[in-house]
């Protein structure tokens, strides 16, 4: 390259913008590192109108469609090296288009926020503290006042250099710091070394029975295969991944397992580290900003064997990767609802393409998406079809509501079971998807209903916080004591939540712990872990929640599963609400006999003879998704045709709606309508207005998912000069899980 042609580099910024920038490198930064040249994946601080922001290189193309002298310089690099391998950043860039999403705001959402900021990647390191000279020539006598100082010395004395964790977990924090003012300890920081593993395994692995043989002998690890484990709750799946990722460990390499809910962690965590004897991180939304940036820097360096995590942890970099693992392939969690609308699932399996590695999904319910996958034979289907040592397949029970007694959302029927249950010594697990007291308060004597002001719905009641609450705006407000319309006194809960539930429950068994797990019973850090701990126990208990308890836990004593309420998934215009609604009652169900005891399934509904309970009950969930399949295609629905939703928001109903009709004008010129594409709406989205703003969406059918990108491309840059943008929010979502 000429040495008088300026550096070139095209940049990433974190903005709404749909393009990014071009700058030139001074030949002063340049000079300072010659032999490390700027490269994709390496952050820069460039000005962007009045201010200095952190910007992601993309490419360093040779020449600009701009003006050279007119290009603005950087102000520093900020990295001498990538962030992430190029394949794998590649892949990233790759991702943002596919999902027509911003480029610079989608590239930095997959950082740690630590990394958004112009702030060097530090390597993380381990802090020590030891003995001062000082402190090595105390007499026997010293600290005779202070007796857990001069235990903190002696312990120093006796093992040399120790951790501040380890320290920590022994001594107070005040100790520390006043031997250091005294000078008698002092610390030292020593940067984090990848641990040499001799030995993997800390605990002996299970036996495997035929089925489970049968399918991990079938498991390659020399190039990249799709794997379907299709297993029946309990059915022994996560043996299955804990045997493959032991294999990749031997060769050196690392797994990255992720698991659909933050609750799912400790569990899923406490089961890698019994078995293995290597470093494992987690990554979620509920650690710090450092927790996150360390982990996320030991998954990188390839000092963390495993990595474990929700969503986002797909975007982790791995210095040796090996597998991929993606527990509870099903779950809708794995697609992002809001801003960068990526599937991790998806991503993933990309990801272990461009890797070269295998990836195992695993499910007891797969998704029609993956089970069309092996029909084409893109995935290879595993099958474990019986559940793992002695356990057997729960009995179902249809409880027809028409002709019991109701109380609190349990009919007279369950309540006896579950009396017989704790009388036996056993647990019961509950389950209703709706959290407060009751989903709405009315009065008695003119009608009147409390709405949220902001959304299209009812206040919840949340009697235990004495507050009306909207779960979708968050908006807030005290129970009435009486009607604002009539004055009456009379107001009365309608329908049931957990709350309601378990104060019932706690009334009719006085004796026996009762356990509500929800969003609001759990919002203290380790509420989880309590509840977990006190299951294992084995002790009779109910447990009432919510989604959270019902995929991927095993209670071993819990022999009775309760759906309170079968039926509010059997109406929904979603075309993939009766797919969710068998996913959930044979996942919810799963939770019953898995132990040595038999279990049972009963579930409440006023739609017994329901053709898709009929169907799951007595041929069971893989009999119903080949029904499902032959619906799809007949209705040209996804796996068998491709989808984007465009939606559109604004404080005003016409102003999102008129610019839906511009969208679907604008999109009709460059693909007319045909059978390859067709066009629905502009429709008020199920929940029209959500916290003080009209939604409104616009679905795109189309048999190739090319036609659909070039489409989508093209109608992006056509609307983002929109007139009247500034009043509107809007956004694209390919391969919508929510319409």
């Amino acid at each position: 390259m000429a040495t008088n042609k300026p550096f070139i580099i095209r940049v990433a910024i974190q903005s709404p913008l749909r393009q990014l920038f071009d700058y030139v490198i001074p030949k002063t930064i340049l000079e300072i590192s010659p032999n490390q040249q700027p490269t994709s994946g390496c952050r820069v601080l460039v000005p962007f109108g009045r201010r200095l922001v952190v910007g992601l290189i993309v490419t360093c193309p040779e020449t600009t469609d701009y003006d050279e002298n007119k290009l603005k310089s950087i102000e520093n690099l900020l990295d001498k090296s990538p962030l992430i391998p190029q394949e794998l950043f590649a892949l990233f860039v790759w991702a943002a288009h596919y999902y027509q999403h911003p480029i610079g705001d989608a590239l930095f959402n997959m950082l740690p926020v630590t990394l958004r900021k112009a702030k060097p990647l530090s390597e993380p390191s381990t802090k020590y503290w030891q003995l001062t000279a000082k402190g090595k020539g105390l007499g026997e006598n010293s600290l005779n006042r202070a007796p857990s100082q001069k235990a903190l010395i002696g312990h120093l004395l006796k093992h040399g250099r120790l951790s501040h964790d380890d320290l920590i977990r022994l001594f107070p924090r005040n100790i520390l710091h006043t031997l250091a003012k005294k000078d008698l300890i002092k610390d030292s920081e020593d940067v984090k070394a990848k641990v040499a593993i001799k030995i993997v395994l800390k605990q002996v692995p299970l036996s495997l029975n035929t089925a489970q043989k049968i399918v991990f002998a079938k498991i390659r690890y020399d190039d990249f295969r799709c794997y379907l484990l299709n297993g029946v709750t309990g059915s022994g799946k996560t043996e299955i991944y804990l045997r493959a990722i032991e294999d990749v460990l031997r060769q050196g390499k690392q797994a990255l397992v992720l698991i659909p809910e933050i609750s799912l962690t400790p569990q899923t965590q406490k089961r890698f580290s019994d078995r293995f004897n290597v470093p494992i991180v987690t990554l979620h939304s509920g650690l710090s900003d450092k927790a996150r940036l360390i982990a996320w820097t030991d998954a990188k360096a390839g000092r963390a064997s495993i990595v474990l995590g929700t969503r986002s942890a797909i975007f982790t970099p791995l210095e040796q990767p090996g597998l991929i693992v993606v527990d509870e392939e099903h779950d809708q969690s794995y697609k992002q609802q809001e801003g960068f609308r990526y599937s991790a699932r998806d991503l993933a399996v990309i990801r272990a393409r461009k890797e070269n590695i295998p990836i195992i999904l695993g499910s007891a319910t797969p998704s029609i998406e993956s089970l069309n996958n092996c029909v084409t034979k893109r995935y290879e289907q595993l099958m474990l079809p019986q559940r793992a040592g002695e356990a057997l397949q729960p009995q179902w029970s249809i409880i027809d509501l028409k002709n019991v007694n109701i109380e609190a959302g349990i009919a007279s029927t369950t309540l006896l079971a579950i009396s017989e249950t704790i009388s036996n010594g056993h647990q019961v697990l509950i389950f209703l998807n709706r959290r407060g007291f009751a989903p709405a308060i009315i009065c008695h004597h003119c009608g009147w209903a409390a709405d949220c002001h902001s959304c299209d719905t009812k206040l919840t009641v949340h009697r235990a916080r004495n507050r009306l609450i909207c779960h979708h705006c968050d908006y807030q407000q005290a129970i009435p004591k009486h009607c604002p319309n009539c004055m009456s006194h009379d107001l009365v809960p309608m329908g049931e939540g957990t709350e309601q539930s378990e104060d019932y429950l706690k009334r009719y068994f006085p004796d026996t712990n009762i356990m509500r797990v929800d969003r609001d019973s759990t919002r203290k850090k380790g509420a989880m872990q309590t509840v977990f701990n006190e299951v294992e126990r084995g002790e009779p208990c109910i447990l009432i929640g919510t989604q959270m308890l019902a995929k991927g836990h095993h209670f071993s004593n819990v022999t009775l599963v309760v759906v309170l309420d079968a039926d509010s998934g059997l109406f929904s215009p979603d075309f993939r609400s009766q797919e969710r609604l068998a996913q959930l009652l044979t996942q919810v169900a799963g939770r019953s006999g898995r132990g040595q005891l038999p279990g049972r399934v009963f579930i409440q509904t006023h739609q017994p003879e329901h053709p898709l309970l009929e169907s799951l009950i007595h041929k069971g969930y893989n009999t119903l998704a080949i029904d499902l399949m032959t619906q799809r295609r007949q209705y040209e629905l996804p796996p068998y045709r491709h989808l984007a939703v465009i939606r559109a928001e604004s404080q005003w109903a016409k102003t999102a709606e008129t610019f839906l009709h511009h969208a679907r004008a604008t999109a009709q010129k460059i693909c007319p309508a045909s059978e390859s594409i067709t066009y629905l709406g502009p429709l008020p989205a199920m929940l029209e207005k959500r916290a003080g703003r009209y939604r409104f969406v616009l679905q795109i059918n189309v048999t190739q998912r090319s036609m659909l990108q070039n489409l989508l491309t093209q109608l992006n840059h056509v609307l983002e000069s929109y007139k009247g943008s500034k009043k509107i929010r809007w956004s694209v979502d390919v391969d919508p899980q929510e319409i």
